[in-house]
């Protein structure tokens, strides 16, 4: 009895001024899809992989797993976040209903658009509408009018430390009344809606949003108009940054 009550007044103690040695806490996880046809996955060292990316998040605490199962409550389970991108192939309704509940119960979606369509049935659920056809730019142009500088960021979390980043093929997005654009092309930018790849009479010419940001439920998602951002190649100082703001985003810290 002697010993045993000077050790409960020393966790007493300890419990009282908060010094008693926690556990660990886990890492969060982000889940990356690769069920859809996906063509650039996490795992591989190309040009257009996203290997780097995925370091990028890992060097930040942050766990990655990939399934390629369909997403359900199951395979989604514990994560933190849940990252869509480059999808070939369209989500089977029920895997919509799933990735919708993720968020509503308060996870976080990025979703990264190679094509647009494959995607349309979650992007409807979402409320968020895409152009036909890849945007035009005439400023800011890396090396043709494909391929510019986003430049008009809004004061946001993903944007931190930046003040450009890189697109190479970006849709324009519409955002929803849950949703806002929080990066857009210049006022001369143009879709050509005759598909016929010479800018003309009737192409809509405008600012475009190419990100767009908004909640569902207690969780919230972002859509990229364009993958290649997060793609080795393409993984400079600025979108790397940027790809450190969204593991960030994604695991709220």
């Amino acid at each position: 009895m002697k010993l045993i009550l000077p050790c409960l007044r020393l966790l007493f103690a300890m419990i009282l001024t908060g010094s008693l040695p926690l556990a660990a806490a886990a890492a969060p996880t982000v889940v990356f899809d690769q069920g859809h046809g996906q063509r650039f996955t996490v795992n591989d060292s190309g040009d257009l992989q996203l290997s780097k990316l995925a370091d990028t998040l890992r060097s930040s605490k942050i766990t990655i797993t990939q399934t390629a199962t369909p997403l359900s409550d199951d395979t989604l389970k514990g994560a933190a976040g849940l990252v869509i991108s480059g999808a070939f192939k369209p989500l089977q309704p029920e895997e919509v209903a799933a990735v919708a509940r993720f968020v509503q119960n308060g996870g976080r979606l990025a979703i990264m658009l190679h094509i647009a369509p494959p995607l349309d049935s979650l992007l409807t659920r979402l409320d968020v509408d895409y152009s036909n056809s890849v945007l035009h730019e005439r400023k800011n142009i890396i090396d043709k009018d494909l391929n510019f500088r986003v430049t008009d960021l809004s004061a946001n979390q993903l944007f931190s430390g930046i003040h450009s980043f890189s697109a190479y093929g970006v849709w324009a997005l519409k955002p929803g009344a849950s949703s806002s654009a929080i990066a857009s092309t210049s006022p001369m930018a143009w879709v050509d809606l005759k598909g016929d790849n010479t800018f003309s009479e009737g192409d809509a010419v405008g600012a475009f949003a190419v990100v767009v940001m908004g909640t569902l439920g207690k969780g919230d998602f972002v859509v990229f108009g364009d993958d290649a951002i997060f793609q080795n190649r393409f993984l400079d100082e600025n979108n790397r940054k940027l790809a450190v703001n969204l593991g960030t985003w994604l695991t709220r810290r």
